[in-house]
């Protein structure tokens, strides 16, 4: 007797690092979107969509080893034998697009982009490799008329996106400020890279650790509260004493609750100059911001702040850096403050097309992190909101499934989501359904209801309610509590009346 072959059944799952996402929070980005997407167009932005996949040579640094790319990238070879890799951000797309388009593009080229990114990366809590990125940049404008402009949309964007002025601040910064730094302390020379390096990280821990610690790690090293001991950078005190005004150049009231600016931003760059002047590239930077500083309006001032603390990206940008930071505090599932931080980026990049065409081409820009900014509004709203699913239309008799139809046809027609539902005629399968879409109301038309040219509204939502305080099924049939009877013509207004109670 021969053996059945078994049949092959593949695992249900989904691919690591991914997620499936469904409903309330696919609703609350998209809404996000076209809210941040509509200040871009008020700027003036036009949108751009490039496709998912990019030449990889396009994309500067993940270029094809021996055997493929994969340091960074998802990539596959066409059938031409060229390698082709997912876009791992919405800035090289444009970069080759503006190359590609370049003769026949009005400059400045102004767009905005929104879409998923992909980072062939090792996934963590709440690292993903697929996520969405929601751009706007401008091409062909030197500093620092752009920079400026680009400070005012961020801030206007995040304010749409739902954080409250007060509970965000923009920090501003200057890639050539801290090559002044470097110049200074005597380490700009192309020997200098990995000390650079370690200087900037030593720097980048300055919100963590405070003044007190960044000396340290500057210096000997430092032991933390564990015992263990992370070797320091080395420098002579008085370069220490340099890096240690640069960070403290902005006042800040309290760092530990973000970064509330004091003093005014002026002030910020006076204090700089008087370290960095001496310097070629700091009194470059110092320029640059004084410029972008004074074309700040009002209504902008108390969200925009000079804050020379800034140290990650500085190795991409070539110029003025933005970094949104939310600075209010949340509490997380277990009742523990929970601080954002930062939600965005940006600055100049002036090398955008240099690589296509050779030429240098100045560009500014900014990415808002959608993911991360939805995920602290609904942590400080302290629940996620919820999307009331539609108004279900209980389909009990087969041969009516015309009327039934004709009812969501009129309630969406007056803007109501309204479905009828298509699974069977069980009524307790058909109520059951209902729940577990969050539907706010049922309608019911059975023989009955019919003859006397009427319809049911049930409110699931307050009848859920009511049956925790009625034990008696008797008494619930009788009563039929959360439930009207109106004349069939009379449906549409009685939802819009029962939704608006809601």
């Amino acid at each position: 007797m021969t053996k059945k072959a078994k049949t092959f059944r593949p695992k249900a799952r989904v691919p690591r690092g991914f997620r499936d996402r469904l409903g309330a929070e696919i609703i609350a980005e998209r809404e996000m979107l076209a809210r941040i997407s509509a200040v871009y167009e008020s700027y003036g932005f036009d949108p751009l969509e490039t496709p998912a996949f990019e030449y990889t040579d396009a994309l500067g640094k993940f270029l094809p080893d021996v055997d493929r790319p994969n340091q960074g990238v998802f990539s596959l070879q066409d059938d031409d034998e060229q390698w082709m890799s997912l876009r791992y951000d919405l800035t090289a797309p444009l970069a080759r697009y503006v190359a590609e388009n370049y003769d026949a593009l009005a400059k400045p080229f102004r767009r905005y982009a929104v879409g998923p990114v992909w980072r062939n990366e090792k996934p963590g809590p709440g690292r993903y490799r697929q996520f969405t990125q929601c751009d706007a940049d401008t091409v062909g404008t030197p500093a620092p008329h752009a920079d400026a402009e680009m400070c005012m949309l961020f801030a206007e964007v995040i304010e749409a996106a739902g954080v409250p002025a007060g509970d965000f601040v923009i920090r501003v910064s200057n890639r050539k400020i801290i090559d002044g730094l470097f110049e200074k302390i005597g380490l700009a020379g192309e020997g200098d890279a990995a000390t650079r390096l370690n200087v900037m990280r030593s720097m980048d821990k300055f919100d963590r650790l405070g003044e007190a610690g960044v000396r340290a790690l500057l210096g000997p090293g430092r032991k933390d509260e564990s015992g263990d001991f992370t070797k320091g950078v080395g420098l002579a005190d008085s370069n220490i004493e340099s890096v240690v005004a640069f960070l403290t150049s902005a006042v800040l009231k309290d760092k530990a609750k973000g970064p509330t600016l004091t003093g005014a931003n002026e002030e910020t760059l006076n204090k700089i100059a008087s370290v960095l002047n001496e310097t070629p590239s700091g009194r470059s930077g110092v320029d640059e911001l004084m410029a972008i500083n004074r074309q700040i309006l009002d209504k902008y001032k108390g969200a925009i702040a000079i804050d020379l603390s800034i140290i990650r990206g500085l190795e991409y940008y070539t110029g003025p850096v933005f970094e949104a930071d939310l600075t209010f505090e949340a509490l997380d599932e277990k009742g523990r403050p929970v601080r954002f931080g930062s939600v965005g980026g940006g600055g100049r990049y002036d090398g955008l097309v240099e690589r296509f065409k050779g030429i240098e081409v100045p560009a500014v820009g900014i990415s808002v992190g959608v993911s991360r900014l939805l995920a602290a509004l609904e942590l400080k709203r302290g629940a996620a909101t919820a999307v009331a699913g539609p108004v279900v239309i209980l389909a009990l008799e087969n041969d009516q499934m015309a009327d039934y139809q004709a009812m969501a046809a009129e309630l969406r027609a007056a803007g109501v989501r309204a479905e009828v539902y298509l699974g069977g005629s069980n009524f307790a399968k058909q109520l059951k359904y209902a729940d577990k879409r969050g539907a706010p109301l049922a309608i019911i038309q059975g023989e009955d209801e019919r003859a006397k040219g009427e319809v049911k509204v049930k409110d699931l939502v307050l009848g859920a309610e009511l049956s925790k305080k009625i034990d008696d099924n008797a008494q619930w049939r009788e009563a039929q509590p959360a439930q009207t009877s109106v004349k069939r013509a009379n449906l549409v207004e009685e939802v819009k009346r029962a939704l608006a109670r809601k």
